[in-house]
């Protein structure tokens, strides 16, 4: 446990840039022994002090911390009182509201913004009343937040409220709004959406083709076999993916034509759609794009086998183990233990053991300097993976080497990480029966059979 008293001593210092850092690190660190003295400094005559406070308390997520953080939306600078409106929302707490509620028409409009992002978070109906009046705030980005929240929060019950705004004038506002049709599959947004799609510009097709693909309406096809064919190739990715998505009947064909793709992404969609609606003929295609010289086909092409279901490929497999990219060892876990490979079971052991149960994170503000570079989350997610593959290659049966493996790792994680939501390969995370813990992960991953002292 770090020795938090250089810090704590620092917020004390009469230099009001020593004052902020130590904030700063505090809450980088979110050890919730500096809440009381935090709460101290909140009054600090600096408002960059009081703000980074406000930060970290947030941060941290002290439930006591809640009504400092609320006390710092009635602070005069508006940055301290956006700050605050921005940790409530890491609180999500609906005691919150009274403090919330007059900041909905704050006159600074970031201020607003981060009230409407902690207003969806809590989710609440006195909370989504007001979210409901910001949907005609004059700031668009409010709007934006508005639109998101009530889609996360209300889901169906909002979608009435929220459709006229496929046609709001600004265009971030019109991508929440297509992104929520989207996630709520709705049938009565295909004809708003399809009318976006007749725009010139191509900033918010992404985001419409994407919904449209989710809603899965067989009119919308025409219009996304057109925009596969758009000379923007963050059109026609999404375009392939939303085929691909919708299982349309074109949507093979269209894959196969991609594959060979100037653009990366589309080459990656592409084999991902053949996961969806390719067939054993479509192998050799699939085995050729392994080859490919970026990781985002060969993640796709990995990932396509394992969805077809294709065990012949399964030793070519095994090799994408050691890719140098996260992406693709990630997706070759998956498809190993999906096809239930049992070639891959030492190494899939080995892996259990490298992995890092809980590595850090890369930050969601890293800019690679590759601008073909790979900005993923594949190294969090690699050890969820391999505990799930290694569960599925024992077959429900006591495999001697995966139970001791697992068993073993088990008993080393602490107990914070093994009541984390677990982090799954993308084709597991929408499953309505996916492991809610690490704890339960391992739960599903060893077989119930067998006398584990014998083992």
């Amino acid at each position: 446990m770090p020795d938090l008293g250089p810090l704590l001593v620092a917020l004390s210092d009469p230099v009001a840039g020593v004052r902020q850092t130590a904030a700063i690190a505090l809450g980088i660190l979110k050890d919730g022994r500096a809440c009381s003295t935090l709460a101290a400094t909140a009054q600090d005559p600096d408002p960059a002090v009081r703000g980074s406070v406000v930060d970290a308390l947030g941060a941290i997520g002290r439930s006591e911390s809640r009504p400092t953080v609320e006390h710092a939306l009635v602070d005069p600078e508006p940055s301290v009182r956006t700050k605050a409106a921005y940790a409530l929302a890491t609180f999500a707490d609906a005691r919150s509201l009274p403090a919330l509620s007059p900041r909905a028409y704050d006159p600074d409009r970031e201020v607003r913004r981060a009230v409407a992002t902690a207003l969806g978070r809590i989710g609440t109906e006195p909370a989504l009343a007001l979210l409901d009046g910001l949907l005609s705030d004059p700031y668009d980005r409010v709007r934006r937040e508005a639109v998101l929240g009530l889609g996360r929060a209300a889901g169906g019950a909002a979608l009435d409220r929220l459709r006229p705004l496929l046609h709001d004038p600004a265009r971030r506002v019109r991508v929440a709004a297509a992104v929520v049709a989207g996630r709520s599959r709705d049938r009565a947004s295909v004809a708003p959406l399809l009318a976006l799609l007749e725009r010139r510009e191509t900033w918010e097709k992404p985001a419409v083709l994407v919904a449209l693909g989710r809603i899965g309406d067989p009119a919308a096809v025409p219009a996304l076999l057109l925009e596969a064919k758009s000379p923007a190739h963050w059109v026609r990715v999404c375009a392939v993916h939303a085929l691909g998505e919708m299982r349309a009947e074109p949507a093979r064909s269209v894959a196969l034509a991609h594959l060979n793709d100037p653009a990366w992404s589309v080459r990656g969609a592409a084999a991902a759609a053949l996961g969806a609606v390719g067939t054993a003929d479509d192998l050799p295609a699939l085995l050729a794009l392994l080859r490919d010289e970026h990781p985002w086909p060969r993640r796709g092409a990995t990932y396509a086998i394992g969805a077809l279901g294709l065990t012949e490929a399964a030793p070519r497999v095994r090799e994408e183990l050691a890719d140098p990219a996260a992406e693709v060892r990630l997706a070759a876990v998956w498809t190993l233990g999906r096809l239930g490979d049992d070639g891959a079971r030492e190494e899939l052991v080995r892996l259990l053991y490298e992995n890092r149960p809980n590595p850090e994170e890369r930050s969601p503000l890293a800019v690679p300097t590759d601008p073909a570079a790979l900005v993923s989350d594949a190294e969090s997610r690699l050890f969820d993976a391999t505990v799930q593959a290694l569960g599925r290659l024992a077959h429900g049966a006591s495999d001697p080497l995966i139970h001791r493996a697992l068993l073993d790792v088990r008993e080393r994680l602490s107990e914070e990480d093994l009541e984390r939501r677990p982090r799954l390969p993308l084709p597991e995370i929408e499953l309505e029966r996916s492991p809610t813990t690490v704890r339960a992960l391992f739960e599903t991953a060893i077989p119930g059979s067998g006398d584990d002292e014998e083992l």
